[in-house]
C-alpha cells in the first residue's frame, strides 16, 4: 500500500480551484496597492529575532517558530510583515524626507496553539505609509481598505475603527500597575463589562477615571458613539484621541466610504506598537477579522528612523472563507480555454493557441486519444474550470463548445485573431454548420464534432 503524506497541523495545501481563486485576488488587490501609489516591497521569510523581540511589542515569543543558523544566531519565521517593513523602510528610505507608501505580499508564521483551530501559516497582503502623520494618511488608507474588501466582491462589511490613545490617556495617570493595566487591556477587548467593573473596584482611582474605563466595552457603534465618549472624561489627550475620529471620519466621508464606518472605543490590539488609530474589518460568516491595522508611530525609532507610520494587513484565508460562505462567486474562469486537436489538424490548433495567448487567454493544448469520448474532454474541461473547447474542424472552420451552455458554435479563425472569449463568439453566431449533422445545443451533440 503506498503511503500517504500529510501536511503537519496548521498548514494546508491549496490548489485547484481555491488557488486559482486566491491568486485571481491578490493580483486583483495588488493592482489596487499600485493605483495609489504603493510600490512592491519583498522582505526575507525568516529575520533576525529581535525584529520581533518584545521591545518591539510584536508576536509573544513563545508562538514564534525560532532555529539558528550556523553561526548561532537566533532567527525567526515572520509573524507580522510590520516590524520587517519598518526595519527595511529604516535602512533604504532613511534620507527620504516625503512620505513613503509600499505594499507586499506573502506568507506569515505563528505558532498557535492547536486547540485554536487555525492556520499557523497564512497568506498577508498589505500596505505601509511611512512618514506621514496626518489624518489624512489615515482616511486613505481606510478608504484603501473598503476598496480592496469591495474588490474582492463582499457587499456587507465594516471597519470598526478604535483609539488606542484615548485608552491609553485614561490609564496613563491612573497610578496602577503594568500588569493591572494589560489585565484591564485584556477584558476591555473580550468586552467583559463585569470583569472591568471587578477590577477597578479593587484600584484607588477617581469617579471620572473609573466610569470612563467601565464604560469602554461598550462604547461601539456609529459617531454618536463619540459624542458620549466625550461627555466621559475630561482628560485632554482622551479629547484629542477623539477628535482625531470625528475628524477621520470627515475625511472618510470625501472618499465615500462612512456607510461601512463603525468605532469601538473598548478595540485594543495585541499588539504593543499601535498608537493612535486602530481598525479590523468584518463580514458575515467567519469569526475572525478580514483586515487588521493602525497606526504605528514609534516602531521605526526602534529601527533607528524616528517617523510616524500607518498600516494595514489583509488575510487571504479569511477572504476566501467569506466569500465561501455568503455564496459569492469569483470569476476566475473568465479567458480559460481548452484547444483539442488530432494529428490532421495539429498545426492549426497550435496557431489558434499561439493567437489566443498573445491576447492574454490562459489556453491549454490537448491532443484527442484514441478510446475516449467528447463526453471525456467536456467533463475534464468543466472540472478544471475551462470555459470552452476549441478545436479546428475542416478548412478555416472552428468549433467552440461552450462549457456553460453546452452550446455548439462554429466559427473562424478571423474572430480568433481578435482574441475572441466565449461570450463574443457566442453573441454573433453563424449558421455554418458540417453538412448533414445538426446542433441541438445539449452535450451529447458536441460527440458529432470533436
Amino acid at each position: 500500500m503506498r503511503q500517504l503524506f500529510h501536511t503537519p497541523e496548521g498548514v494546508r495545501d491549496v490548489y485547484g480551484t481555491e488557488c486559482a481563486k486566491k491568486l485571481y485576488l491578490q493580483r486583483k488587490m495588488e493592482k489596487i496597492f499600485h493605483a495609489y501609489g504603493y510600490q512592491s516591497i519583498e522582505t526575507p521569510t525568516f529575520e533576525f529575532f529581535d525584529v520581533f523581540g518584545k521591545q518591539v511589542g510584536t508576536t509573544p515569543s513563545r508562538e514564534l517558530y525560532k532555529f539558528f543558523d550556523r553561526e548561532g544566531n537566533t532567527l525567526v519565521l515572520r509573524p507580522d510583515f510590520t516590524p520587517s517593513i519598518a526595519r527595511a523602510a529604516s535602512m533604504y528610505y532613511h534620507q527620504e524626507d516625503m512620505p513613503i507608501r509600499l505594499c507586499y505580499s506573502g506568507n506569515t508564521f505563528v505558532n498557535r496553539s492547536s486547540y485554536q483551530g487555525r492556520l499557523k501559516e497564512s497568506t498577508q497582503m498589505g500596505v505601509e505609509l511611512l512618514g506621514d502623520a496626518s489624518v489624512d494618511g489615515d482616511g486613505e488608507i481606510i478608504a484603501m481598505t473598503v476598496e480592496l474588501l469591495k474588490a474582492a466582491g463582499l457587499k456587507e462589511f465594516q471597519i470598526s475603527i478604535g483609539q488606542v490613545d484615548f485608552f491609553k490617556a485614561l490609564v496613563d495617570d491612573s497610578g496602577m500597575s503594568e500588569e493591572t493595566i494589560q489585565e484591564l487591556r485584556q477584558l476591555i477587548s473580550n468586552k467583559n463589562y463585569f470583569g472591568v467593573e471587578e477590577l477597578l473596584e479593587s484600584q484607588r482611582l477617581s469617579k471620572e477615571q473609573v466610569e470612563a474605563l467601565t464604560e469602554l466595552p461598550q462604547l461601539f457603534g456609529g459617531p454618536e458613539v463619540l459624542k458620549k465618549a466625550e461627555s466621559l472624561t475630561g482628560n485632554p489627550k482622551a479629547l484629542a484621541a477623539i477628535r482625531r475620529l470625528r475628524e477621520l471620519y470627515q475625511v472618510a466621508s470625501c472618499y465615500g466610504c462612512e456607510e461601512y464606518i463603525s468605532f469601538d472605543l473598548g478595540m485594543l490590539s495585541k499588539y504593543q506598537y499601535y498608537t493612535g488609530i486602530i481598525f479590523q474589518g468584518f463580514t458575515y460568516g467567519t469569526g475572525e477579522p478580514l483586515v487588521t491595522g493602525g497606526r504605528y508611530n514609534r516602531l521605526l525609532e526602534h529601527f533607528g528612523r524616528p517617523a510616524p507610520a500607518i498600516g494595514f494587513c489583509l488575510v487571504m484565508e479569511q477572504v476566501l472563507n467569506a466569500l465561501n460562505r455568503q455564496n459569492i462567486q469569483v470569476p476566475v474562469m473568465e479567458g480559460k480555454r481548452l484547444v483539442l486537436y488530432n494529428e490532421r489538424n495539429r498545426e492549426a490548433a497550435i496557431r489558434i493557441a499561439g493567437m489566443q495567448r498573445t491576447h492574454g487567454m490562459q489556453i491549454q493544448c490537448m491532443r484527442m486519444e484514441e478510446g475516449l469520448k467528447a463526453e471525456d474532454y467536456i467533463a475534464y474541461g468543466k472540472g478544471h474550470q475551462f470555459t470552452d473547447i476549441v478545436s479546428p474542424v475542416g478548412e478555416d472552420q472552428i468549433q467552440v463548445i461552450n462549457l456553460f451552455t453546452d452550446e455548439v458554435q462554429m466559427t473562424n479563425s478571423e474572430k480568433f485573431s481578435v482574441g475572441g472569449k466565449t461570450h463574443e463568439i457566442f453573441n454573433h453566431r453563424t449558421d455554418e454548420r458540417p453538412s448533414g449533422r445538426e446542433n441541438t445545443g445539449d452535450a451529447g451533440s458536441c460527440r458529432h464534432y470533436l
